[in-house]
């Protein structure tokens, strides 16, 4: 009887290591580290903000999520993180005034775009409503 529950144990104790491979990567990680995405439209409330003298004229170009969580995000490089069971993601870099928490709308392998509500730091009653759109660059 005792050989008998060892074995089980054992047998048990095997399956649950293996099974919960710290290893394995989501779905969502995987799709997002695959590649290196180029900016598409870059947009805060509502209006084209990528080009010259735009607000989010330094994330416009690529954006690389390295899969230890470093990156680059137009010409800010810093860290990236998923948040809620991956349905946001947090950019954070010195260059930034606070971290970028926003909601991912769609990853695919072929797009990604998230939205995001950024403080006005001059009007606080009034945030910025933002919406970036990338692809795969070619």
């Amino acid at each position: 009887m005792k050989n008998t529950l060892i074995s089980v144990l054992t047998v048990l104790a095997a399956v649950i290591l293996f099974s919960c491979s710290k290893d394995e990567e989501s779905e969502r990680f995987r799709l997002l580290t695959a590649h290196l995405w180029r900016s598409d439209s870059l947009l805060v409330n509502g209006q084209d903000a990528g080009g010259t003298g735009g607000m989010l004229e330094k994330f416009k170009g690529d954006a690389k999520f390295a899969k230890d969580g470093s990156g680059y995000f137009g010409v800010y490089t810093g860290t990236w993180r998923f948040s809620y069971g991956e349905a946001n993601i947090v950019i954070e870099s010195d260059s930034l005034q606070l971290p970028l928490t926003a909601t991912i709308v769609l990853l695919t392998e072929s797009d990604f775009k998230i939205t995001t509500i950024y403080p006005n730091l001059l009007n606080p009653s009034s945030p910025y409503n933002i919406r970036m759109t990338f692809k795969p660059k070619q």
